[in-house]
């Protein structure tokens, strides 16, 4: 019979649910598919604390080993630390999450050696055709004459000191750090990589648990840093951390409870990236990002590079330009000195090394890097995406000094003004992203073009 997997491979990764849309027999075919696309004699895996991880993992893992691959597995980690495996190991791999998705989900997100990322264009679409394939004839092929081993490997003792050998933590200030793991891997990975440095860590939700029963891991949602707010004003805490599910990206949270906006963590980053590099460097971000980042950039003596949103944009752009660093509004930070891959937590070392490092308070170190008001991210759910891009190009098209771009949906700039509006690739809504130089003129520009998304 045919299969699709056209609602269970993304653009970016494999993410469905467990059992409805994807299984053990179908792991075993990924892990085959996976192997053969890339042309591995070698892999690594690891998975995260969901309750269908380890037998997914495991069942990936056989698939490898049926084809002739050895297979390292790491266990429980975060995403970036199966990162740091591929890229100190030098092997591809594959991670099991659904990263901040509910207890029901799971996933796949699959690297080349070296950590580079695999995509649609880069041989995700390969794979696919390859398990629709398999899974009409009734398996894999072939079994290779002599089979893979499968091996287990700790890492996450590596992982802390390769961290740590890139941001020297061991003479700053002592600090009183409040880290919301959300049930996630950020609960595995927090102890090894902060212990012994001179934090006073007040953790929260670190039990692992897929089942997320505190609340959803993805701190982009302003409900699910409630708690973490409320905990650093109790704890009179110098600054507040929160990870996402699989623990590759890091939100922030200022001494007040206020959330730090990624953009001013980008720039602040940024500018120490380039210290340590001389002054020089690209540094990447994408076109939705404050003001304040190329502006940052370029006073420490760097090369802004915009680009569109997403992680395999980034990361083909750090490749090609050599990119010390790039940032996104959603707390994806990548780094050249983490093979061009993303770690929220290298990200917080560098905000708990330029806190501590100071005897200013985080709300005043960050008030250099956060200079304009932005409107957060608009959701709209609308039926004609392309019609309501539009309109939108009508009305500003030829409106004396603005300027538009479409790199990636639709830009509209002003001298003291800016807004982007995107469609997303999976859900019909159209996301609007605006800033300005002050509250009143990014709440009228907000609510001029919402008006015509929303007609």
């Amino acid at each position: 019979m045919a299969v699709d997997l056209s609602q269970l491979v993304k653009a970016y990764d494999v993410r469905g649910v467990v059992p409805d849309q994807w299984d053990e027999p179908l792991a075993e075919l990924f892990g085959a598919a996976f192997v053969d696309v890339v042309g591995a004699r070698a892999i690594v895996t690891g998975h995260d604390m969901r309750p269908s991880s380890p037998g997914l993992s495991r069942a990936f893992a056989r698939g490898a080993a049926a084809r002739g691959a050895d297979v390292v597995e790491i266990g429980l980690c975060s995403t970036d630390q199966l990162y740091y495996a591929s890229g100190a190991l030098d092997l591809p791999g594959a991670m099991f999450t659904a990263s901040h998705n509910p207890a029901q989900y799971n996933g796949i997100k699959m690297c080349r050696a070296g950590a580079a990322p695999v995509g649609q264009d880069t041989g995700l679409a390969e794979i696919r055709a390859l398990v629709e394939g398999w899974a009409e004839t009734g398996g894999i092929p072939e079994i290779a004459e002599k089979q893979g081993s499968i091996t287990q490997r700790e890492t996450l003792e590596d992982y802390a000191a390769y961290l740590r050998s890139l941001v020297d933590l061991t003479s700053i200030r002592p600090l009183k750090v409040v880290v919301d793991a959300g049930n996630g891997m950020g609960g595995h990975t927090v102890p090894t990589v902060l212990g012994g440095l001179p934090l006073d860590v007040v953790p929260m939700y670190f039990e692992l648990d897929g089942t997320f029963p505190n609340h959803e891991a993805n701190p982009l949602d302003p409900a699910n840093i409630v708690d973490l707010q409320k905990r650093v004003r109790e704890e009179g805490a110098d600054i507040g951390l929160a990870f996402d599910g699989d623990a590759d990206r890091c939100f922030v949270v200022d001494e007040r409870g206020e959330p730090v906006s990624p953009s001013a963590i980008t720039a602040l980053v940024a500018s120490r990236e380039l210290a340590k590099h001389g002054g020089e460097g690209v540094v990447i971000h994408n076109l939705i990002t404050s003001w304040s980042v190329p502006e940052v950039v370029k006073e420490c003596g760097g090369t802004p590079v915009r680009t569109r949103v997403g992680h395999s944009f980034i990361k083909a752009e750090m490749a090609k330009s050599g990119a010390i660093f790039g940032g996104e509004h959603s707390a994806h930070y990548y780094f050249r000195d983490f093979w061009n891959a993303d770690t929220g937590m290298l990200a917080a070392l560098h905000v708990l090394a330029a806190l501590g490092g100071q005897q200013g308070t985080l709300s005043e170190l960050v008030a250099q890097y956060d200079r304009y008001a932005a409107s957060g991210e608009i959701n709209s759910t609308v039926d004609d995406q392309a019609g309501r891009l539009a309109a939108l190009k009508e009305t500003y098209q030829g409106r004396e000094g603005v300027t538009l771009d479409e790199l990636d949906g639709l830009t509209v700039t002003a001298a003291d003004w800016w807004f982007n509006v995107r469609p997303s690739n999976t859900e019909p809504l159209l996301r609007l992203n605006a800033e300005a130089r002050d509250e009143p003129t990014v709440a009228r520009v907000r609510d001029e073009v919402l008006g015509i998304i929303r007609g």
